[in-house]
This record gives structure tokens, sequence and C-alpha cells, in this order.
């Protein structure tokens, strides 16, 4: 049985950037399983269904086979066969994915390859229900948030210097938006776990979180 680190909390909030910090720093594996959940979201905007179509949500995503490989030290994620590591990132994707991601077979079939993952080998895990659902035994849990104008910030400033035009307002709608689905969706709500470690990153920079969580990991 390997050793985890659970970090979960909103979106925006940092925990891809972090988890692989630490994951990196303590020669951990990298579980980045929100990108689970947009390749699988992925899927279902290619076979052109629709967030609010459930059943062909649940009959659909067996269809899917989504897998890690770590390849030059770097996580590449694999849907039937195919590298989609540049097409997940993209609002639509996000969108879709906080929506097909409440549906029942969806989580039970990623939640299982999830928890594969970490009973092979020491891993670092972030999502919305990590410490509460999917590594409910971690080592160490840390629910990781900011303020939403904070994350909208990030994640405008992270879109613009691609080279795509957005509106900062729009982007902190959807993130509020998308906070309240994942905190009052009926299958493993985002919520805190009873013992995890709070860290708020609204007035910390990248490392300053990342060595913290390090800290609390080798205490």
């Amino acid at each position: 049985m390997g050793k985890a680190i659970a970090i979960d909390g909103p979106a925006g909030a940092g925990k891809s950037t972090i988890a692989k910090m630490v994951a990196k720093e303590l020669g951990f594996i990298y579980v980045d399983t929100g990108a689970m959940y947009r390749a699988m979201a992925l899927f279902m905007i290619k076979k052109g269904i629709k967030a609010e179509e459930s059943d062909k949500i649940s009959k659909t995503c067996v269809e899917a086979d989504i897998t890690i490989k770590h390849e030059n030290g770097e996580q590449v994620v694999y849907l039937n066969g195919e590298n989609v590591n540049g097409l997940i990132r993209t609002e639509e994707v996000g969108n879709m994915a906080s929506a097909s991601s409440v549906n029942a077979d969806v989580r039970k079939k990623l939640v299982e390859l999830q928890q594969k993952l970490a009973s092979e080998t020491d891993v670092v895990m972030d999502g919305r229900d990590i410490g509460t659902v999917v590594l409910p035994n971690a080592e160490l849990k840390v629910y990781l948030t900011a303020s939403s104008k904070v994350r909208a910030d990030r994640r405008y400033k992270e879109l613009t210097a691609k080279g795509v035009d957005c509106d900062i307002d729009t982007i902190e709608k959807d993130i509020i938006d998308r906070d309240y689905r994942d905190m009052h969706r009926e299958i493993s709500p985002l919520k805190q776990a009873d013992d995890a470690v709070l860290v708020d990153s609204s007035d910390m920079s990248i490392n300053e979180v990342a060595e913290k969580i390090i800290q609390l990991f080798r205490k």
C-alpha cells in the first residue's frame, strides 16, 4: 500500500500546480483526478451529449477508456488511446466536467481507477472529493482554497497569456457557479474533510503553499 496526500478544493485554487510540485519534491506520483474527469467530459462532448442528458452519460461512459501514464516525468492522460492533454483544459470541457462528474456511473468508474493507482504507489492526488471519498485513509489531507476574485484573476492571466480573449467578470461568475454546483451535488459534494488542514492560498505564493504542505506531511 502506497502513501498518499489528498488535496481537495474548488476550481482555480491551484490544486494541480501545487500537487505537481509536492509530488516532485517527495518523489511521489502525481495523479490529477480533475484531468480524468475532463477526459470523460471531452468524450461526452465528442459524442454530442449534453450536460443535462444524464441517462446518455451513464450509458456512454462505459465506452471511455481513460488511463494515466507518466512519460518523461510528465503525466499524460489518454482517452481511448489518444493523448488528450492539449484538449481538456478549455472552459467548455471544464463546465461539462463539473456537470458530468455528478453522474454516479462516471464517478464509480473513475474512483476505482484512482484507488488502484494509490494502492500501487506513493501518490499526491487532487480533486473535489479525494480526502472524503477516494482516499479517506490518506496520510495527509489538505483543503486548498482562495477567494473567487483571486481565482478568477489567476485564470484570466493564464488565458490571456495564451492569447485567449476573455472577460474576468465572466470568469469569476463561472467560478462561483461551479463552486455552487460542486458543493451542492448529490454525490460526493465538495467539502473539507473533518481531518483535513485548511490552506488559503489567496495571499501566498505557489512556493509557499507547496512548502507548507510538504512540512505538514513531514511532521
